[in-house]
C-alpha cells in the first residue's frame, strides 16, 4: 500500500470532475476575480491583467490555474511579491509557492499574460472566446473561461468579478454585472463591470460587437418586493435589429412576471440579452446576460421558447449551478419546463400536452440515457433536457400544482448564489410530497428506460 500523497493544491489523483478530469484546481478556494483587459479587435490581440483572491483549504505548497495555452504569462506575483517559479504546460499554471502556506491562508495572485485568444477544444465543439467578423463572443460552457482568464474553471467554485475591458471606442463592450463606469480616452473606452453575486467562471462573459444598448419597455416586474421588483431588463444589438427584437422579443417582460411568480424573486439586479451580428446554432447563457444570434431575431417570433429558456437559466443554471457536471438536468431539464410552463401561461398548449409530446418523441429514441448520470458525451443531448423536464412533471403530477411550486421557490431560495446537487433536490421535494418519492426518482432520475407517462 502506497504512502497517501501530500497535498500540493495542483490538480493530481482522483479529478475534481469525471467529466471534466482537467478543469478545476485543489487547495484554495477563490472569493473574487480582478479583470483588467485591453482587447484589439482588428488583430485579435488581448493584454491582460488577472488579480484572483482567495484563501487555502489545505496546506499549500504549489496552486495552479486553468489558462489556455494561447496565451503567455510573463509576470506572477503572490501577496505583491513576484513569485519565484511558474510553470505554464498542459492548460494549467502553476506556481511554486516561495515556502508552503497552511491552511487559511489569504492569498492575492496577480497575473500579467497576453496572446492571440482561441477557443478551448473538446468533445462539445470549441468553446470559450471566439473572434467574430467585427467583435468578440465568449461562451464557455463547460470548460472555455480559461481561454480568455486564468480561473479555477469549475463550476462548483463561484466568485465575484470585476471586468474591466478597453477597446476600441466604435465598439460596444458587454461583460456580467452592473456597468460602473465607463471613460473614452482618445480611440478607445473602458468599460467596467462589477459582479457581485457568485459567479462560477464558465457563467463569465465579453460581448463585443458594434452594438447599441436599449431599455425593454415595460420591463418593471408589478406586484412583486426585494429582488424580483422593477428587474431592469436590456438588450444590447446590432442597430439593423432593433425592429425584429422589438417584435421577437416583446413578451420578455410577461416571462419575467410568469417566472418571478412561479419561481420566486429574480437572482440578479438586472437582465441584458445580447443579440449578435453573426448567426449562432443555438442561444448562450451567462449570469444576467442570455446571448443569441442575428438568425434568432428574424421578426417572425419563431423562437419564443427559447427567450423562456434561456431567462429560466438565470434562477436554474446561473443562481443554482450544479456542483458536478453530472447534475446537469438541474439547469437543461428546469429551463426546458420553463419553456412549457411559459407555453400553458400565454394562451399556449398546455404543459401536459408539450409533456406528452416530448414523452413520444423520446419513446421513438435510444434508451440509453441515464439523466441523473448522462456521462460527458451526453451531457448536452436534447434527450437529456426533455427527459429532466419530464422528472419535473413526474414529480407535478405526483405531489400536485401547490406543493410542487411551493417546492421550486424554496429550491431557488434555500440555495439562491450557490451550487447544487440532485440530492439536495430530492431531499429537499421529501419535504412537500405525503409518499415516499423513492419509486419515482428511481424511474425517472437513476434508470435509462422512459417510464409511462404519468
Amino acid at each position: 500500500m502506497s504512502k497517501p500523497a501530500k497535498h500540493t493544491g495542483v490538480t493530481s489523483g482522483e479529478p475534481i470532475d469525471s467529466y471534466l478530469p482537467s478543469a478545476g484546481n485543489r487547495g484554495y478556494r477563490v472569493s473574487r476575480y480582478e479583470l483588467d483587459l485591453e482587447y484589439n479587435v482588428a488583430s485579435n490581440r488581448l493584454a491582460g491583467r488577472a488579480t484572483v483572491t482567495a484563501t487555502t483549504v489545505e496546506p499549500l505548497a504549489r496552486l495552479s490555474f486553468d489558462l489556455s495555452p494561447a496565451l503567455t504569462v510573463a509576470k506572477v506575483t503572490v501577496n505583491g511579491a513576484r513569485a519565484p517559479k511558474f510553470a505554464h504546460r498542459g492548460g494549467k499554471l502553476t506556481i511554486t509557492m516561495p515556502k508552503p502556506v497552511p491552511t487559511g491562508t489569504a492569498l492575492v495572485v496577480t497575473v500579467r499574460y497576453a496572446g492571440a485568444p482561441v477557443p478551448v477544444h473538446g468533445p462539445w465543439g470549441e468553446v470559450g472566446w471566439e473572434e467574430l467578423a467585427e467583435g468578440v463572443l465568449v461562451a464557455s460552457q463547460p470548460n472555455g473561461a480559461s481561454s480568455w482568464f486564468p480561473c479555477d474553471d469549475h463550476p462548483s467554485s463561484k466568485a465575484s468579478y470585476r471586468i474591466e475591458l478597453t477597446c476600441d471606442s466604435p465598439y460596444f463592450a458587454v461583460a456580467n454585472g452592473i456597468l460602473t463606469g465607463r471613460r473614452v480616452r482618445a480611440a478607445q473606452t473602458t468599460w467596467t463591470y462589477e459582479q457581485s453575486e457568485p459567479m462560477a467562471a464558465y457563467l463569465a462573459t465579453i460581448q463585443i460587437g458594434e452594438y447599441e444598448r436599449v431599455a425593454v419597455p415595460d420591463s418593471r416586474v408589478p406586484g412583486s418586493v426585494g429582488p424580483g421588483a422593477g428587474v431592469p431588463m436590456s438588450a444590447v444589438l446590432p442597430p439593423r435589429l432593433r425592429k425584429h427584437f422589438d417584435r421577437d422579443f416583446a413578451r420578455q417582460p410577461q416571462m419575467m412576471e410568469v417566472f418571478t411568480d412561479l419561481f420566486g424573486p429574480y437572482p440578479f439586479p438586472a437582465y441584458t440579452v445580447v443579440v449578435t451580428a453573426d448567426e449562432l446554432e443555438i442561444p448562450i447563457e451567462a449570469q444576467g446576460i442570455s446571448v443569441f444570434g442575428a438568425n434568432h431575431c428574424d421578426g417572425h417570433g419563431r423562437e419564443e421558447r427559447l427567450v423562456a429558456h434561456e431567462l429560466a437559466h438565470q434562477w436554474f443554471g446561473n443562481s443554482l449551478t450544479l456542483r458536478r457536471w453530472r447534475d446537469i438536468w438541474l439547469h437543461e431539464g428546469f429551463a426546458c419546463y420553463a419553456e412549457w410552463l411559459w407555453s400553458e401561461r400565454s394562451g399556449g398548449p398546455a404543459t401536459h400536452q408539450l409533456a406528452a409530446a416530448a414523452h413520444a418523441g423520446l419513446a421513438r429514441l435510444p434508451q440509453d440515457l441515464l439523466p441523473a448520470d448522462p456521462g460527458p458525451e451526453l451531457m448536452f443531448d436534447d434527450r437529456l433536457y426533455k427527459r429532466g423536464a419530464l422528472v419535473l412533471h413526474a414529480l407535478r403530477q405526483g405531489i400536485g400544482d401547490r406543493p410542487f411550486f411551493d417546492l421550486l421557490r424554496e429550491w431557488t431560495r434555500k440555495f439562491r448564489h450557490a451550487t447544487v446537487t440532485t440530492e439536495d433536490f430530492t431531499d429537499l421535494a421529501a419535504h412537500y410530497a405525503h409518499q415516499p418519492l423513492h419509486p419515482l426518482w428511481d424511474a425517472w432520475l437513476l434508470s435509462p428506460a422512459l417510464p409511462p407517462l404519468p
